[in-house]
């Protein structure tokens, strides 16, 4: 079976999940920026009180560097990404030649949906002697949201030689296979990623919606269940089903 047209969109906004689903606590010996915020686990209330304490500190003082990072990070996590990129372009004012901050700055660019200027930023703090694989993979996530997989995909493997164990780096390949209707690439990958320190409840979730594209209900939901309240559960499995219905699939599953 393959990936349904309808679910391309839903896909697409995984994968900037998945941009951001390195652990604030993870190692950086193994390139040259730090690692990315992720307030995108957190509940509704979780999040809009981190994003209050940071917008409090933030403006108290504009030019701490961490604060400009997590401010941005806890802004995309509930949509705000324009506003995300506004504050991260009063810190490339602060900080031009840093390269966290202008990771983050792309990162916020893509969320918003500025493609080519998230590229250009990126093509900037890109060394090909020394590459740094969060930019790799920012710039990655970016192509393929532009529908250039292939591009992307080698961009993550590079970034796989320098981190092999980073989780976020394959579940971003898993969910580029799933954008091109690779379901059984993308499982492999995404069933990686989840066995590697610092995989993110996310990483599950993304893994139990490719589970569930193939038909295979009883799984998806069990890897759910593990990670969600019954109510969500059944709300994803409902939102599963309702994109396979979508295209009268149900025949295709059932061959598949």
């Amino acid at each position: 079976m393959t990936l349904l047209n309808a679910c391309y969109k839903p896909i697409r906004s995984l994968l900037l999940v998945g941009v951001a689903a390195v652990a604030i606590t993870a190692c950086a010996s193994n390139r040259g920026s730090m690692p990315s915020p992720d307030y995108s686990g957190m509940s509704a209330s979780q999040g809009q009180q981190s994003l209050g304490e940071l917008a409090a500190r933030y403006k108290s003082n504009p030019k701490d560097k961490l604060t400009l990072i997590h401010f941005a990070a806890a802004l995309r996590a509930v949509g705000q990404s324009a506003q995300a990129v506004s504050v991260l372009e009063v810190g490339i004012g602060f900080y031009p030649k840093d390269v966290d901050i202008s990771v983050a700055y792309a990162k916020a660019l893509t969320a918003d949906g500025r493609f080519e200027q998230s590229l250009a930023v990126l093509d900037n703090v890109i060394r090909p002697d020394v590459p740094d694989w969060n930019a790799l993979l920012v710039k990655g996530a970016t192509l393929d949201q532009m529908g250039r997989n292939e591009e992307a995909r080698l961009l993550y493997t590079q970034a796989l030689t320098i981190a092999p164990g980073e989780a976020s780096i394959e579940a971003n390949l898993g969910l580029s296979y799933a954008m091109t209707n690779q379901l059984g690439p993308a499982e492999q990958h995404l069933r990686r990623a989840v066995q590697m320190p610092g995989a993110t409840s996310q990483i599950r979730q993304n893994l139990a919606l490719i589970v569930g594209l193939q038909g295979r209900f009883d799984e998806c939901r069990a890897i759910y269940a593990a990670e969600l309240p019954p109510e969500q559960v059944e709300n994803n499995m409902a939102y599963v089903r309702a994109l396979l219905t979508q295209q009268n699939r149900w025949d295709a599953i059932a061959k598949g």
